[in-house]
Protein backbone atom coordinates (compact mmCIF):
# COMPACT_ATOMS: atom_id res chain seq x y z
CA UNK A 1 0.00 0.00 0.00
CA UNK A 2 2.97 2.90 0.75
CA UNK A 3 4.30 1.35 -2.66
CA UNK A 4 1.25 2.36 -4.20
CA UNK A 5 0.82 5.93 -2.86
CA UNK A 6 4.25 6.76 -3.13
CA UNK A 7 4.08 5.81 -6.73
CA UNK A 8 0.78 8.57 -6.93
CA UNK A 9 2.40 10.97 -4.98
CA UNK A 10 5.62 11.31 -7.66
CA UNK A 11 2.84 10.86 -10.95
CA UNK A 12 -0.09 12.67 -10.29
CA UNK A 13 -0.03 14.48 -13.24
CA UNK A 14 -0.65 11.07 -14.96
CA UNK A 15 -4.17 10.92 -14.04
CA UNK A 16 -5.26 13.94 -15.94
CA UNK A 17 -4.28 12.45 -19.47
CA UNK A 18 -5.87 9.40 -18.33
CA UNK A 19 -9.32 11.75 -17.67
CA UNK A 20 -9.01 13.01 -20.61
CA UNK A 21 -8.64 10.01 -22.73
CA UNK A 22 -11.50 8.61 -20.49
CA UNK A 23 -13.78 11.69 -21.63
CA UNK A 24 -13.32 11.15 -24.92
CA UNK A 25 -14.50 7.76 -25.13
CA UNK A 26 -17.37 8.49 -23.24
CA UNK A 27 -18.15 11.57 -25.35
CA UNK A 28 -17.62 9.35 -28.52
CA UNK A 29 -19.77 6.91 -27.14
CA UNK A 30 -22.76 8.96 -25.99
CA UNK A 31 -22.38 11.15 -29.48
CA UNK A 32 -22.40 7.78 -31.29
CA UNK A 33 -25.26 6.40 -29.43
CA UNK A 34 -27.35 9.59 -29.97
CA UNK A 35 -26.93 9.14 -33.83
CA UNK A 36 -28.11 5.42 -33.94
CA UNK A 37 -31.31 6.39 -32.17
CA UNK A 38 -32.01 9.52 -34.67
CA UNK A 39 -31.02 7.60 -37.55
CA UNK A 40 -33.47 4.78 -35.91
CA UNK A 41 -36.47 7.02 -35.44
CA UNK A 42 -36.03 8.33 -39.27
CA UNK A 43 -36.11 4.67 -40.29
CA UNK A 44 -39.18 3.62 -38.71
CA UNK A 45 -40.97 7.21 -39.86
CA UNK A 46 -39.42 6.41 -43.35
CA UNK A 47 -40.77 3.10 -43.36
CA UNK A 48 -44.02 3.78 -41.95
CA UNK A 49 -44.74 6.43 -44.68
CA UNK A 50 -43.72 3.94 -47.58
CA UNK A 51 -46.06 1.42 -46.02
CA UNK A 52 -49.14 4.13 -45.78
CA UNK A 53 -48.24 5.32 -49.67
CA UNK A 54 -48.73 1.25 -50.61
CA UNK A 55 -52.13 0.64 -51.22
CA UNK A 56 -54.07 -2.23 -49.58
CA UNK A 57 -55.21 -5.23 -51.07
CA UNK A 58 -58.72 -4.47 -52.49
CA UNK A 59 -61.02 -7.25 -51.31
CA UNK A 60 -64.45 -7.97 -53.42
CA UNK A 61 -67.27 -7.11 -50.96
CA UNK A 62 -71.42 -6.88 -52.07
CA UNK A 63 -71.84 -3.26 -50.88
CA UNK A 64 -74.27 -0.37 -52.31
CA UNK A 65 -72.64 1.99 -54.95
CA UNK A 66 -71.22 4.68 -53.75
CA UNK A 67 -71.84 8.14 -55.54
CA UNK A 68 -69.25 9.11 -58.13
CA UNK A 69 -67.24 12.12 -56.28
CA UNK A 70 -65.04 14.20 -58.90
CA UNK A 71 -61.28 14.20 -57.44
CA UNK A 72 -59.59 17.16 -56.60
CA UNK A 73 -57.79 18.89 -59.37
CA UNK A 74 -54.71 18.38 -57.72
CA UNK A 75 -54.63 15.04 -57.04
CA UNK A 76 -52.84 13.72 -59.92
CA UNK A 77 -50.16 16.11 -59.17
CA UNK A 78 -49.81 14.80 -55.53
CA UNK A 79 -50.14 11.41 -56.68
CA UNK A 80 -47.10 12.32 -58.94
CA UNK A 81 -45.26 13.71 -56.43
CA UNK A 82 -45.57 11.11 -53.53
CA UNK A 83 -44.51 8.48 -56.10
CA UNK A 84 -41.51 10.18 -56.55
CA UNK A 85 -41.14 11.37 -53.06
CA UNK A 86 -41.38 7.88 -51.96
CA UNK A 87 -38.79 6.65 -55.12
CA UNK A 88 -35.98 8.69 -53.37
CA UNK A 89 -37.22 7.71 -49.22
CA UNK A 90 -36.78 3.41 -50.85
CA UNK A 91 -33.47 4.32 -52.10
CA UNK A 92 -32.03 5.55 -49.19
CA UNK A 93 -33.58 2.86 -47.44
CA UNK A 94 -31.71 0.59 -49.76
CA UNK A 95 -28.85 1.65 -48.07
CA UNK A 96 -29.50 2.06 -44.84
CA UNK A 97 -31.03 -1.27 -44.32
CA UNK A 98 -28.01 -3.38 -46.30
CA UNK A 99 -25.14 -3.30 -44.25
CA UNK A 100 -23.01 -4.81 -46.94
CA UNK A 101 -23.65 -1.20 -48.83
CA UNK A 102 -23.03 0.74 -45.68
CA UNK A 103 -19.31 -0.95 -45.46
CA UNK A 104 -19.07 -0.05 -49.50
CA UNK A 105 -20.43 3.37 -49.31
CA UNK A 106 -19.80 4.66 -45.69
CA UNK A 107 -19.92 8.13 -46.43
CA UNK A 108 -23.69 7.36 -47.67
CA UNK A 109 -24.69 7.62 -43.68
CA UNK A 110 -22.15 9.84 -42.60
CA UNK A 111 -24.22 13.03 -41.60
CA UNK A 112 -20.95 14.75 -41.07
CA UNK A 113 -20.25 14.86 -44.43
CA UNK A 114 -21.95 17.99 -46.21
CA UNK A 115 -23.56 16.42 -49.16
CA UNK A 116 -25.16 13.95 -47.00
CA UNK A 117 -25.77 16.69 -44.53
CA UNK A 118 -28.02 18.56 -47.15
CA UNK A 119 -29.42 15.49 -48.08
CA UNK A 120 -30.92 14.58 -44.59
CA UNK A 121 -31.91 18.49 -44.20
CA UNK A 122 -33.57 18.15 -47.87
CA UNK A 123 -35.65 14.75 -46.53
CA UNK A 124 -36.35 16.26 -43.38
CA UNK A 125 -38.43 19.32 -45.60
CA UNK A 126 -40.06 17.39 -47.99
CA UNK A 127 -41.53 14.90 -45.04
CA UNK A 128 -42.44 18.26 -42.95
CA UNK A 129 -44.30 19.61 -46.56
CA UNK A 130 -45.69 16.40 -47.14
CA UNK A 131 -49.81 16.25 -47.24
CA UNK A 132 -51.51 13.37 -44.93
CA UNK A 133 -53.06 11.82 -48.49
CA UNK A 134 -53.10 12.70 -51.85
CA UNK A 135 -56.61 14.23 -51.40
CA UNK A 136 -55.93 16.88 -49.71
CA UNK A 137 -56.44 20.03 -50.09
CA UNK A 138 -53.54 22.67 -51.05
CA UNK A 139 -53.02 26.25 -51.73
CA UNK A 140 -50.88 26.45 -55.08
CA UNK A 141 -48.63 28.20 -52.48
CA UNK A 142 -48.52 25.07 -50.73
CA UNK A 143 -48.38 22.53 -53.76
CA UNK A 144 -45.53 24.77 -55.20
CA UNK A 145 -43.45 24.52 -51.72
CA UNK A 146 -44.09 20.73 -51.18
CA UNK A 147 -42.99 20.20 -55.47
CA UNK A 148 -40.17 21.79 -54.64
CA UNK A 149 -38.75 20.43 -51.63
CA UNK A 150 -39.64 16.93 -53.64
CA UNK A 151 -37.22 17.84 -55.92
CA UNK A 152 -34.30 18.95 -54.19
CA UNK A 153 -34.93 15.84 -51.95
CA UNK A 154 -34.26 13.97 -55.28
CA UNK A 155 -31.29 16.33 -56.28
CA UNK A 156 -29.83 16.02 -53.04
CA UNK A 157 -29.92 12.23 -52.77
CA UNK A 158 -28.39 12.20 -56.27
CA UNK A 159 -25.11 13.96 -54.94
CA UNK A 160 -24.40 12.51 -51.58
CA UNK A 161 -25.28 9.26 -53.54
CA UNK A 162 -22.62 9.98 -56.22
CA UNK A 163 -20.35 11.42 -53.75
CA UNK A 164 -20.47 8.54 -51.52
CA UNK A 165 -19.95 6.03 -54.39
CA UNK A 166 -17.08 8.69 -55.56
CA UNK A 167 -15.08 8.55 -51.71
CA UNK A 168 -15.91 5.22 -50.66
CA UNK A 169 -13.75 4.73 -47.92
CA UNK A 170 -10.65 7.33 -49.07
CA UNK A 171 -12.11 9.59 -45.99
CA UNK A 172 -11.14 6.52 -43.54
CA UNK A 173 -7.00 6.10 -42.04
CA UNK A 174 -5.19 2.93 -43.08
CA UNK A 175 -6.43 1.56 -39.96
CA UNK A 176 -10.07 2.11 -40.06
CA UNK A 177 -10.35 0.96 -43.83
CA UNK A 178 -8.28 -2.33 -42.76
CA UNK A 179 -11.55 -2.47 -40.50
CA UNK A 180 -14.13 -2.07 -43.23
CA UNK A 181 -12.54 -4.89 -45.49
CA UNK A 182 -11.95 -6.91 -42.77
CA UNK A 183 -16.07 -6.42 -42.03
CA UNK A 184 -16.91 -6.94 -45.50
CA UNK A 185 -14.93 -10.34 -45.75
CA UNK A 186 -16.76 -11.01 -42.72
CA UNK A 187 -20.16 -10.15 -43.67
CA UNK A 188 -19.66 -12.46 -46.74
CA UNK A 189 -18.72 -15.49 -44.19
CA UNK A 190 -21.59 -14.44 -41.97
CA UNK A 191 -24.52 -14.87 -44.95
CA UNK A 192 -22.46 -17.94 -46.38
CA UNK A 193 -24.76 -20.84 -46.74
CA UNK A 194 -21.83 -23.05 -47.49
CA UNK A 195 -19.60 -22.01 -43.97
CA UNK A 196 -20.82 -23.73 -40.68
CA UNK A 197 -23.21 -22.18 -37.88
CA UNK A 198 -20.29 -21.48 -35.54
CA UNK A 199 -18.74 -20.08 -38.40
CA UNK A 200 -21.07 -18.03 -39.24
CA UNK A 201 -22.12 -16.56 -36.03
CA UNK A 202 -18.00 -15.66 -35.09
CA UNK A 203 -18.42 -13.76 -38.34
CA UNK A 204 -21.30 -11.91 -37.64
CA UNK A 205 -20.14 -10.54 -34.09
CA UNK A 206 -16.92 -9.81 -35.55
CA UNK A 207 -18.41 -7.56 -38.06
CA UNK A 208 -20.53 -5.87 -35.44
CA UNK A 209 -17.13 -5.62 -33.31
CA UNK A 210 -14.90 -4.21 -36.53
CA UNK A 211 -17.72 -1.47 -37.47
CA UNK A 212 -18.73 -0.42 -33.21
CA UNK A 213 -16.89 3.12 -33.61
CA UNK A 214 -16.53 3.49 -37.52
CA UNK A 215 -20.08 3.80 -38.98
CA UNK A 216 -23.47 4.36 -37.87
CA UNK A 217 -25.36 1.00 -38.21
CA UNK A 218 -29.19 1.33 -37.84
CA UNK A 219 -31.38 -1.42 -35.22
CA UNK A 220 -33.26 -1.87 -38.61
CA UNK A 221 -30.44 -2.57 -40.44
CA UNK A 222 -28.61 -5.24 -38.09
CA UNK A 223 -32.34 -6.65 -37.41
CA UNK A 224 -32.32 -7.07 -41.43
CA UNK A 225 -28.76 -8.71 -41.38
CA UNK A 226 -29.16 -10.79 -38.35
CA UNK A 227 -32.38 -12.03 -40.92
CA UNK A 228 -29.70 -13.13 -43.36
CA UNK A 229 -27.30 -14.34 -41.13
CA UNK A 230 -29.95 -16.73 -39.80
CA UNK A 231 -31.87 -18.10 -42.91
CA UNK A 232 -28.13 -20.47 -43.74
CA UNK A 233 -28.85 -21.40 -40.35
CA UNK A 234 -32.17 -22.65 -40.40
CA UNK A 235 -30.65 -23.99 -43.42
CA UNK A 236 -28.01 -25.33 -42.34
CA UNK A 237 -30.07 -27.69 -39.55
CA UNK A 238 -32.47 -28.59 -41.42
CA UNK A 239 -29.80 -30.42 -43.87
CA UNK A 240 -29.83 -34.16 -43.38
CA UNK A 241 -26.70 -35.56 -41.85
CA UNK A 242 -24.81 -38.19 -43.23
CA UNK A 243 -24.87 -41.82 -41.21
Amino acid sequence: MDEFWAFAQHYWWAAFPLMAIAGGFARRWELGARSRHKRRLEILQAKAALKAATPPKQVAHATEPKPITKPSPIQPQLEKLFSEHDAVTARWLDYELDVAKLIAYPTISDGRQPLTAAFLRAKKTADRLRPASPKAQLTDQELAAYSGAVTDYEVAFDVAEREARRLKDSDFTDTERKRLQTAQRLLAVAVDSAATPAERQVAYKRVREELDGLIVVSDEAIVVLEEKVALPLDAGASRPTAD
